[in-house]
């Protein structure tokens, strides 16, 4: 594989335990890792890719999708509704979803993830109707070329057991459980650099046992796979905990073995002190995820208390349905803004937002070979175009989340070329569009 130099960078963003910035710097790619980082290398023998005037930071990693959820975007009657809601108006909509739409969906949202300078991604699927396979969207993430960690989801408990979801929807606890240790055995790789690792994930506390719960978490330390859930999202969901468990989320993960180092949550918008030091002393991860929790209007989450305690944390875009976009570093922005409206202005620096978006998410998700641009780590770059209208008049390209694009120029993902000059390489991004429009099309007659 011929190596590629990445030259004369107007800012490279190291996101290293120092994070050094390398003015007029380059970055060197090769056999899928970060060969060398710094400044005037030779190009002999590589393939040079001009990054003058641009950033480069590692790529981005997402902790927490519904990539299926891209089908679904805008759905009237969803549009304006609280958590709870707005799952009981998309269930039925979900249910009549079938396995190329789940494939179709899942490459549409890794697209607009890659887009956005986001090269790794995980997923939590938790509903598999008319014959849907975690596979499927496996198969999606090989095709494009994203590092992809994909969790098999559950949903147990029915409405007319207590639950949420539509007893059409739920699954048998033996059932899943023996689907979470075929698809772990089947492809997850837990190797340096791997391109694909699978975690287990029961949906929420509102939607399975307990039961299965402590099952899956033995399962998952079993197999050495990391665990997510839902945790916390909203009042709604404190109210359900407290009335159904007698407890707090936080005191009920920690109860049935979800925390550690090898958990991390999505959301938990609403922890209190003592859920935020639990999650602090055992290393649990939160996937943090602010255009949704606005959309949803489920509240700013206390991330600057999270970090301040210690508390691993990362972005997610959440599920399309619920967002309706999934552009990272657009969440990286919000995460910025929605800190410093809840806790002033100083709450949270541009550089802080990117590192969340970068070596944090690595860190949540049990990546410690990437999310930085370090010898030997994942060759998962991002050229973003500081000459681009809109960074014009920027005096601080760092900065990129106070002025400069959302959209990368080029994305390389294991030292491949995914996005070149704002287009995917993979795959044609508008005949994608047309036949995801055309499924959702068929989906709207059927339900």
């Amino acid at each position: 594989m011929t190596d590629t130099l990445i030259q004369n960078a107007r800012l490279v963003l190291t996101m290293d335990a120092t994070r050094r910035a390398i003015t007029a710097g380059d970055v060197l790619l090769r056999d899928g890792v970060i060969a060398a980082v710094g400044v005037d290398f030779p190009s002999d023998g590589c393939s040079v890719v001009n990054a003058e005037g641009c950033l480069v930071t590692p790529g981005l990693v997402n902790t927490h999708h519904h990539l299926y959820q891209t089908m679904t975007r805008a759905v009237p009657g969803a549009e304006d509704a609280a958590l709870f809601g707005w799952l009981q108006t998309l269930y039925p909509i979900w249910a009549a979803m079938r396995p190329d739409d789940f494939f179709t969906s899942a490459q549409v949202g890794m697209v607009e993830l890659l887009l956005s300078g986001c090269t790794t991604t995980a997923d939590h699927l938790y509903l598999y109707p008319n014959g849907a396979r975690l596979e499927d969207t496996i198969h999606a993430a090989q095709e494009i070329g994203m590092r992809f960690h994909p969790t098999r989801g559950a949903m147990s408990i029915g409405e007319s057991d207590g639950g949420l979801p539509p007893d059409h929807l739920v699954e048998r606890e033996a059932a899943i459980l023996d689907d979470m240790i075929r698809v772990i055995d089947a492809f997850h790789d837990a190797s340096h650099g791997s391109m694909l690792r699978v975690g287990v994930a029961p949906c929420s506390p509102f939607s399975v046992s307990r039961e299965l719960m402590r099952d899956a978490a033995v399962l998952a330390r079993d197999k050495s796979v990391m665990m997510h859930t839902h945790l916390a999202e909203n009042d709604e969901d404190i109210a359900y905990s407290l009335e159904r468990f007698g407890m707090r989320p936080g005191q009920y993960a920690e109860e049935l073995g979800w925390t550690g180092p090898d958990v991390w949550h999505a959301h938990c918008v609403k922890l209190n002190p003592q859920e935020i030091a639990l999650f602090a002393r055992t290393q649990t991860g939160v996937a943090h995820c602010p255009c949704s929790n606005c959309r949803l209007a489920s509240g700013i989450a206390p991330v600057r208390a999270m970090r301040d305690a210690g508390v691993p944390v990362g972005l997610g875009v959440d599920g399309s349905a619920s967002n309706d976009s999934g552009n990272l570093m657009a969440e990286a922005r919000q995460t910025m803004l929605l800190q410093r409206v809840a806790y002033g202005a100083g709450a949270m620096s541009p550089g802080e937002a990117l590192e969340i978006a970068t070596r944090g998410g690595a860190q949540i998700l049990g990546r410690d070979d990437c999310g930085s641009l370090e010898v030997g780590k994942c060759a998962d770059v991002v050229i973003w175009d500081m000459e681009d209208v809109s960074a014009a008049g920027n005096w601080d390209p760092a900065a990129i989340l106070l002025a400069g694009p959302s959209l990368a120029r080029d994305v390389f993902v294991n030292g491949k070329q995914v996005v070149a000059e704002g287009h995917i390489t993979t795959l044609d991004q508008r005949a994608l569009a047309a036949r995801q429009n055309q499924q959702m099309r068929a989906l709207q007659e059927r339900v």
